[in-house]
């Protein structure tokens, strides 16, 4: 089993049945983690380097952790005390890591398409954790599988992603994973943090939060980044206050209420309690599955180093 490509660079473009086939892998992980076998040697003299631009406690820790389950030698890069840090090039940095052949390269990077530009200059498999506004593909995946794991499947499954669409890499996965796999997904935010070309993307567009979760199956709410907006041109101001956007945007228990009664809730954190989501909503055993993602990120990103390091032997 592959993905018939050397990198993980975005969902964009993944066939429905890869995407099936990396879940149906995560979901062995999952019940290897719970059964406490978790030491694997499948990446055993294989060396996982985690470089990562942008802060991240979720996603690093989660490719930490997944990669010594595997059995690989992980280290961790720290860019505030680098030769990054100090002027150094993306290029010259991409060649001192092919210098250390390392064989898995986990990418965070605040500029869209680094780890692209990364791929073509090192010999490891690319992972991207993250870059700028364009993808997060690792985080769609743990989300579809933290999905398919309490609804049953993907398929017709009507989502809503709502908040601050416009700045996320990690609606954009979502949409690009969800829509493939046969999901209707509803796109929920005020003007001013909806994408002008939102609609082209296959998915409905809603302005008004009651109605964009009016019967929905899936609630995924989105932090609200303020620190991309104020590095975009001081484009603060696209959110009002913190309290008129939790009113109007802000998942409390009245507005979930017009989703289905079985509806689950999901952000992919770090949360802005009392800005994009109520504590009451968030920690509500019943609905929401926040935790459950978490845990779900282990074993997808344990299943994507597995298949990126078999592809990458083949290819050796």
């Amino acid at each position: 089993m592959s993905l018939h490509h050397r990198h993980l660079l975005q969902i964009e473009g993944m066939h429905p049945p890869d995407i099936g086939a990396m879940l149906d892998l995560a979901e062995s992980y999952v019940l290897l983690n719970r059964s406490g076998k978790t030491q694997r040697d499948l990446l055993r003299g294989r060396t996982l380097i985690n470089l990562f631009f942008e802060d991240s406690t979720r996603t690093r820790t989660s490719f930490e952790l997944a990669g010594k389950r595997l059995g690989a030698d992980v280290i961790n890069m720290s860019v505030s005390t680098s030769s990054v840090n100090k002027g150094e090039t993306l290029l010259d940095t991409a060649a001192t890591l092919n210098a250390m052949h390392c064989d898995l390269l986990v990418v965070r990077h605040g500029e869209s398409g680094a780890p692209s530009l990364l791929a073509q200059k090192v010999d490891a498999a690319v992972i991207n954790a993250g870059d700028g506004t364009h993808e997060h593909p690792t985080q769609a995946l743990l989300d579809a599988l933290t999905i398919r794991r309490r609804k049953g499947r993907l398929e017709g499954l009507t989502v809503a992603i709502c908040g601050d669409v416009l700045h996320s890499r990690v609606a954009r996965s979502n949409i690009h994973l969800l829509t493939a796999m046969g999901s209707r997904v509803r796109l929920v935010a005020p003007p001013t943090l909806m994408p002008s070309q939102a609609g082209r993307l296959g998915v409905e567009v809603f302005h008004d939060m009651r109605a964009g979760l009016e019967g929905a199956d899936i609630v995924m709410m989105l932090r609200v980044q303020r620190e991309r907006m104020s590095s975009s041109g001081g484009r603060i101001g696209l959110v009002p206050s913190e309290r008129e956007y939790f009113r109007f945007f802000g998942l409390d228990a009245e507005k979930l209420a017009l989703a289905r009664p079985d509806a689950l809730v999901m952000h992919p954190g770090p949360m802005n309690r009392g800005v994009e989501i109520a504590s009451e909503v968030a920690d509500d055993p019943a609905r929401s599955v926040i935790k459950e993602q978490v845990e779900m990120g282990v074993a997808v990103r344990m299943a994507v180093l597995d298949i990126l390091s078999r592809q990458n032997r083949r290819n050796d």
